[in-house]
């Protein structure tokens, strides 16, 4: 953490164990921190063979819960839980969004959204990397998707 303020960074995620939290929160400085609560390549059936009680949405809303009671400024989550978090803790975490796609794919990610529903399920913030890594024009792809989060907020009543 001490690292990053040298280099003013913005967010840190960290793992959602509590004691890398609160060492992060410690000493975060001006850094916002952010726990990553469950990745998007896991399912109910993986996070059970893990160890874990209850299904993803459970140990996202009890990571998230945590989270906040420790000083996090946000989570990092699936946006298919991100409506439940909303719903349980309101506005009161940043909810990063990764594993954006922007089209129905087979890949490693088990629990994604489009960029659309990221925001409309209650996400401040998104990640997209392969939908423009791996497009045939990235710049292309990546302009669709500014133009795409921009019509969104401009159809949204204000």
């Amino acid at each position: 953490m001490r690292q990053l303020q040298r280099r003013n960074a913005y967010f840190a995620t960290v793992h959602g164990d509590d004691a890398i939290i609160d060492a992060a929160v410690a000493n975060r400085g001006k850094t916002r921190i952010l726990a990553v609560t469950v990745l998007t390549s896991l399912d109910d059936k993986d996070v059970a063979s893990l160890g874990f009680q209850g299904d993803v949405r459970t140990l996202v809303l009890r990571r998230a819960k945590a989270a906040l009671a420790r000083g996090c400024d946000g989570i990092v989550t699936s946006g298919l839980e991100t409506a439940a978090v909303r719903a349980e803790l309101g506005p009161k975490l940043l909810v990063v969004v990764p594993g954006i796609r922007l089209v129905k794919t087979a890949d490693d990610q088990k629990r994604t959204v489009d960029v659309e529903d990221a925001f409309r399920y209650g996400a401040d913030y998104i990640v997209v990397g392969r939908p423009i890594r791996t497009a045939a024009d990235p710049a292309a792809a990546a302009a669709d998707i500014q133009r795409r989060i921009g019509s969104l907020f401009a159809a949204a009543p204000v």
